[in-house]
């Protein structure tokens, strides 16, 4: 398929190439973007959407191909040169000075002078205040960076690409961590920069956003363009099967599985402040899907089961022998494994290969004479990669170089050779395309077919429908409702998620920071060895 016309492009991309060693990043990436329009750009992880932000941005420099601003053949050598050339990314976690102020953000580098060569700071925040009202934001450019939401340190990185004049602005993944309010007011910011003539870039995974912001869509597949379409004239099956090469019949692949003995045993787990009373079972071939809002105690639960968090009381039995509290190398001897929500921080060590991830949690028994060798971890890592099928030329590239698709599948493939009989994991599919979920899922019933208890955690809904066998909805750190397969309906778990069921028949205190607290805290249990 040939890629997108000519005419009037503020960037145009045609057949660039890039390769890092023996790895093909990108085979032909294509891309016309126009000013005055937001054109979204999909694919699955590993399609090479990254690499082809990061050669517009200057991060690299393509091998081949076509790369021209406005008209004018460019070759960025430096991410300063793209800026530069009007060129802005905001990126779905902006990285801010914390200490100092909003406005010193903004105008880092480049601060006004005034009379004797002094910083005119009244000019400055001024022209921040300019910049946040032409926004319809209310940011206070004198208060610090630190403590800021994703959502405003965004909107400050599109205030400092306004006031270097930027033409084209390229969105990767904005929304994944923002709130619905903030995600409409990202929305009613970026159309307010495509109505000055701007041009802006959206990448992302949900197509309800895509099909709500953009204009435009081009799918990129295996490091290639495949297609460019305006919105109103495609619809989400068809860009799905542009983007997997084949129609997604079934996301949710759950097989029915034999359900046996009871594996897990959670009972009477209170962590003051954060979950209350939490008792439940899970049996082999079973997947318990734990639901409820952002802030209910799920993640936190699910971290003090495998002991990464502490507990105040209660107790934790897996294959009726109870597990030492707060120690999670008692829980991996014990049979499980944990797969956190945050694959990046808490479950790689990203500038480590493939094969050392892999091998990460079992390589005190692939050492020899306390050595341990590339090959040892290479025998080890080498089945379970390939039975995930992680996307990887060598097991010696760089998890960091990965699509965030198969770092995921790397950190599932590190636990599942440890050969545990419980399998904890937090947002399994968050942040990664649909063909990858569907290979995820399909892995999740696999599993559960062959005996393995599955404990599964996901904000989204369908997920969980579509995947447990049965499910227990988390709110305000209690279980309020344990529903059958069958009985799981939308309405069935939102009723027990927000409460409109009345309180669940738990007898403490409701915990006093739920409106604040996160599903995570930041932990890492990367280093963890059995």
């Amino acid at each position: 398929m040939s890629g997108p016309a000519n005419g009037g492009a503020a960037l145009e991309l045609r057949d660039v190439a890039k390769s890092f060693g023996s790895v093909v990043a990108l085979k032909s990436g294509s891309l016309e973007v126009h000013p005055g329009s937001i054109h979204a750009l999909v694919g699955e992880n590993g399609a090479g959407k990254s690499t082809l932000v990061k050669i517009v941005a200057g991060v690299h420099r393509r091998d081949g191909g076509v790369f021209r601003l406005h008209g004018k053949d460019v070759d960025f050598g430096s991410t300063a040169e793209s800026k530069h050339a009007g060129v802005a990314v905001i990126y779905q976690e902006p990285t801010l000075f914390p200490d100092l102020s909003v406005t010193e953000n903004i105008f880092m580098g480049r601060q006004p002078l005034g009379r004797m060569r002094r910083i005119d700071r009244a000019a400055m925040y001024a022209e921040a205040e300019s910049l946040f009202t032409r926004l319809g934001v209310s940011i206070d450019p004198r208060r610090p960076a630190l403590g800021l939401s994703i959502a405003d340190q965004q909107i400050i990185e599109i205030a400092k690409a306004i006031s270097l004049d930027a033409s084209l602005l390229i969105m990767d993944e904005p929304t994944a961590a923002l709130s619905g309010v903030e995600v409409e007011r990202l929305f009613a910011v970026a159309r307010s920069l495509r109505d000055e003539g701007r041009a802006l870039v959206f990448i992302s995974h949900r197509f309800d956003e895509v099909f709500a912001l953009c204009d435009t869509v081009t799918v990129m597949r295996d490091g290639a363009y495949i297609s460019t379409d305006k919105i109103a004239e495609t619809t989400v099956p068809e860009i799905v099967s542009r983007m997997v090469g084949r129609e997604v019949a079934e996301l949710f692949p759950k097989t029915p599985a034999t359900i046996g003995e009871v594996v897990l045993e959670v009972e009477g787990l209170r962590r003051a402040g954060v979950f209350h009373d939490v008792s439940f079972t899970v049996r082999a071939g079973e997947i318990v899907g734990l639901a409820g809002l952002v802030g209910a105690g799920r993640s936190e639960i699910a971290r003090a089961v495998f002991g990464v968090d502490r507990y105040d009381a209660g107790r934790v039995r897996l294959g009726g022998k109870q597990v030492a509290a707060h120690n999670p190398r008692a829980a991996i001897r014990a049979g499980m494994a944990f797969v956190p929500e945050d694959r990046r921080r808490q479950g790689l060590v990203t500038e480590g290969s493939v094969a050392r991830n892999v091998a990460g949690v079992i390589r005190r028994g692939l050492s020899h004479a306390g050595l341990l060798t590339s090959a040892a971890e290479n025998r080890a890592a080498g089945p379970w990669a390939g039975r995930l099928e992680v996307k990887t030329n060598a097991l010696d590239a760089k998890a960091a170089t990965m699509s965030g698709g198969n770092q995921q599948k790397v950190v599932i493939a590190k636990w599942l050779a440890t050969q545990p009989r419980l399998l904890i994991i937090d947002e399994p599919t968050r942040g990664i395309d649909v063909g990858t979920k569907a290979e995820v899922h399909r892995l999740l019933s696999e599993l559960a077919g062959q005996g393995m208890a599955i404990v599964m955690i996901s904000s989204e809904l369908p997920e969980v429908l579509g995947m447990a066998d049965r499910v227990l909805v988390v709110c305000e750190g209690r279980i309020t409702a344990d529903l059958d397969r069958a009985d799981a309906t939308p309405e069935a778990v939102m009723h027990a998620a927000t409460h409109a069921g009345g309180q669940a028949s738990h007898g403490d205190e409701a915990p006093d920071d739920h409106d604040d607290h996160h599903d995570h805290d930041g932990a890492t249990t990367t280093e963890v060895t059995a």
